[in-house]
């Protein structure tokens, strides 16, 4: 006795499962979510949201560094959560390998041969209010000088004394 086996191949296209419901309010085309109105915890729109991110590593997510896109989704979350922006105050703190995506374009595109694929979430995350800062240390020891440095990106002495400040000031250390 022969036992047939028949595989059923239903293809739907990528895009389709995964696009459904996914939002980027704010910084339209970065840092993808999904509100669920039935959550236990969501953000709460009388709160003063102060947070720092600590950006030092080279990880990319959707082309780009990842500790931006999280900072794009982090803004666009509380928007869905209707936390109005005079209440979000963002600040992160560049520093590490992470130090080459505040290069200019031109200053990118002689060392890695390319676009810096950074420049277009910079503008958008700048011009919703986030402080993009740069440690000198470690664009010093990268070579980085400050012509080369994207003008929409704040060099600060060090990293870590951003780090401290902000935490000092009353933001909350935002990991990721």
């Amino acid at each position: 006795m022969k036992i047939k086996t028949y595989l059923l191949l239903i293809i739907i296209p990528l895009g389709y499962l995964n696009a459904q419901g996914w939002e980027t309010p704010i910084i339209d085309g970065y840092g993808e979510v999904k509100y669920f109105e039935k959550a236990e915890i969501k953000p709460n729109s009388s709160v003063d949201y102060k947070l720092l991110f600590d950006i030092k590593n080279e990880t990319e997510k959707s082309g780009i560094n990842k500790g931006l896109w999280v900072i794009a989704r982090t803004l666009n979350m509380l928007s869905l959560g209707k936390v109005p922006s005079r209440n979000i105050k963002i600040v992160a703190s560049i520093h590490g390998d992470a130090s080459f995506l505040t290069l200019n374009n031109e200053a990118y595109q002689k060392k890695f041969g390319k676009p810096n694929p950074n420049l277009d979430i910079i503008d958008k995350l700048r011009a919703n209010g986030v402080n993009l800062f740069v440690c000198s240390q470690a664009t010093a020891s990268r070579n980085i000088d400050y012509e080369s440095i994207n003008k929409k990106v704040t060099p600060a002495l060090s990293g870590l004394n951003v780090l401290a400040t902000y935490q000092l000031e009353g933001y909350v250390y935002m990991p990721y």
